[in-house]
């Protein structure tokens, strides 16, 4: 669907990364070459994405990797001291930084030098707090320029960041906090969304109570309301004014840097803990190279800080570039309101949801007719599977030049395991390549590599940004359960796949939420891109219900406003999945509800729907942002019959 030019491959970092190499003795005449050698001599890999990037580190050591044979278990850089904030912090001059833009419209922008005089004063304020290098600092709060700064002072100590999203509801903040116990919590008096400010008060009272581990609590000033927190401290009046300097705390490239959280619909989350280092190199490689992103671009991802687009995103500091922080509702006031935002600020890179992207079609809105659009040149998406019609719509209703990349990975390793590539074509409906240094393959049941065939995401060795664990799993045994119970010393992520002839990568859902009537495996995405074609259905979700020693599959659909399921639109979305997929894929009951559960980072949830159809508990509705959806499920008679 798209192929770049020859000038856009030779102006590449990866091209020039390539280069490189070729002077000290490689040669590589494809990105599949590289790729090979990247899995092959892993530690001369990482060795070179090290010294492209310059990472500033205090000591380095001369061993890459230790005990390479273990999966978990292996180690990176062992020697190395180095702090995450040092990185991110490398420029200090007057270019911008970041730009925030709300959704009524405001628009804040600082420099990197203003960044860095901001990180340094709020570092101060939590080193007299008593913050040390281990502790946890928490935010509660939106995605705004105060997010990056408490993050950045956080880390600069040495200490480990953690953070949702304000519309968590209390107990989904107390069940992810309070088992990490921080020091300090930051958040706001309030957000803005869909048009409404949301006062915050008596959550953040109700939150703090539970949380004993708590010595400061500190609001910044969002919304310009008054508010009624208790026992706090204004931003303003917490951090040292008078500091200019940080002291970047050395740490050790596996101590912990963030602590993120499995969505936690069934049961509290898991607590998964990712590295300084591991974090730092990876999101290096898949900016610098992956991404394409320079010093001049700027770089957008319509993110919370609840979900791990955001860690990934603030990581475009250490590449000197701009970023631009959205908050709020992405279709408020109009559909087209982040598409405005490409052309005001000139993003180059622009990232979203697929859901997003099939939103904005269904809304019937053709950037490509009412915007300009000159400064993009890359589109990523993620969250779910971006079906082949959203490139149809991209490359037809948005722009013509454009590389888009769907890409795929997860909390679980705050990365992407299959993302894009500036020097490779885009091929419909698929993910264009592994990732550099992650031996990803695709296992069938028996733990059999296979090609061209759907199977089990694996990873066949370690890489540095795995965990460096769960919280508060003192032996491993969580841990080893999430990721290596199925094939033993392997990586197995969760994900149902496939490795495309064009060595690419296809993703069909979740596996543990792969479709299984008549023996047969199917994956949900593949009956998601065939529902999504019909015009009144605006989303859709579906589970395998046990039925007659068997399974068969259950679709419900959220229609347009005021349409109706009857008999006629029950038959053009079972002759549209039948023409598409196989007779296998079509329903055995198609049903309608008004809301579809997802979790608070906006993912669609197949097991809490499967889980009530069967007369299940839900064990965390506070992992829901609208638990309220599922009484759509409850006890529905059509699914007795």
């Amino acid at each position: 669907m798209w192929q770049p030019s020859r000038e856009r491959i030779e102006q590449s970092r990866m091209h020039k990364f390539m280069l490189a190499l070729e002077q000290q003795g490689l040669r590589f005449d494809s990105y599949a070459a590289l790729y090979n050698w990247s899995v092959e001599e892993s530690p001369a890999f990482w060795s070179a994405i090290w010294d492209e990037f310059n990472v500033i580190a205090s000591q380095r050591g001369s061993q890459v990797l230790k005990d390479p044979g273990k999966m978990p278990g292996a180690e990176w850089f062992p020697e190395a001291r180095l702090n995450f904030a040092q990185n991110l912090l490398r420029y200090r001059d007057q270019k911008t930084a970041l730009v925030f833009r709300g959704e009524l419209g405001e628009r804040q922008q600082i420099t990197y030098a203003e960044l860095y005089l901001r990180t340094a004063q709020m570092a101060s304020a939590l080193q007299q707090q008593g913050v040390t290098a281990g502790d946890r600092v928490a935010g509660l709060l939106p995605n705004c320029i105060e997010t990056i700064v408490a993050m950045l002072a956080t880390t600069s100590l040495g200490a480990v960041w953690s953070s949702c999203s304000p519309d968590f509801g209390v107990q989904g903040v107390v069940d992810r906090f309070g088992q990490i116990e921080p020091k300090v919590l930051i958040t706001v008096e309030g957000y803005f969304y869909n048009g409404k400010t949301l006062d915050l008060s008596d959550k953040i009272n109700a939150i703090q109570k539970q949380l004993p581990s708590l010595q400061a609590l500190v609001v910044a000033d969002f919304t310009g309301q008054p508010h009624s927190i208790e026992k706090s401290s204004s931003w303003n009046d917490f951090i040292d004014s008078k500091a200019t300097e940080i002291e970047f705390v050395q740490r050790r490239f596996n101590d912990p840097l963030y602590i993120m959280f499995s969505s936690g619909t069934t049961g509290v989350p898991k607590c998964i803990v990712h590295g300084i280092g591991g974090t730092l190199l990876q999101h290096l490689k898949e900016h610098g190279l992956h991404t394409d992103l320079k010093r001049e671009d700027n770089l957008f991802y319509f993110t919370t800080c609840g979900w791990m687009m955001w860690n990934w995103l603030v990581s475009g500091l250490a590449l000197g570039a701009q970023l631009t922080l959205f908050d709020g509702s992405p279709f408020a006031p109009k559909p087209e309101a982040l598409i405005d935002l490409i052309d005001e600020e000139k993003i180059t890179i622009f990232g979203t949801s697929a859901k997003y992207l099939s939103a904005l079609e269904k809304a019937d809105v053709k950037p490509r007719q009412s915007h300009q659009l000159h400064s993009l040149k890359s589109i990523l998406t993620t969250g779910s599977v971006l079906p082949p019609e959203s490139f149809d719509y991209v490359y037809r209703d948005i722009k013509e030049d454009v590389c888009l990349s769907s890409i795929s990975g997860g909390t679980d390793i705050v990365s992407c395991f299959a993302l894009g590539n500036p020097i490779l074509a885009v091929y419909r409906g698929q993910l264009q390549c592994r990732g550099l240094g992650l031996k990803v393959n695709i296992y069938n049941d028996e733990g059999e590599a296979i090609r061209e065939e759907k199977g089990e995401l694996v990873c066949e060795a370690p890489f540095p940004c795995m965990p460096i664990g769960f919280w508060n799993d003192s032996d491993g045994s969580r841990y080893h359960k999430a990721y290596f119970s199925r094939f033993d010393n392997v990586w197995a992520h969760g994900d149902y796949a496939e490795i495309t002839a064009q060595d690419g990568v296809i993703i069909y859902g979740r596996s543990d939420a792969v479709l299984n009537p008549g023996g047969v495996r199917i994956g949900t995405a593949e009956i998601y891109r065939q529902v999504e074609k019909v015009e009144a259905v605006l989303e859709s979700i579906a589970v395998g219900q046990q039925w007659q020693d068997d399974e068969r599959v259950v679709l419900f659909v959220r229609l347009r406003e005021g349409v109706t399921l009857d008999a006629d639109l029950t038959k053009t979305i079972k002759q549209t999945i039948r023409a598409n997929a196989t007779p296998r894929h079509v329903p055995a009951v198609i049903l309608q509800v008004e809301d579809i559960p997802r979790t608070v980072s906006g993912k669609i949830t197949e097991i809490a729907v499967r889980q009530v159809i069967h007369g299940e508990t839900v064990k965390n509705t506070d992992a829901l942002a609208n638990p309220e959806a599922l009484d759509y499920f409850r006890d529905r008679n059509e699914l007795q019959q």
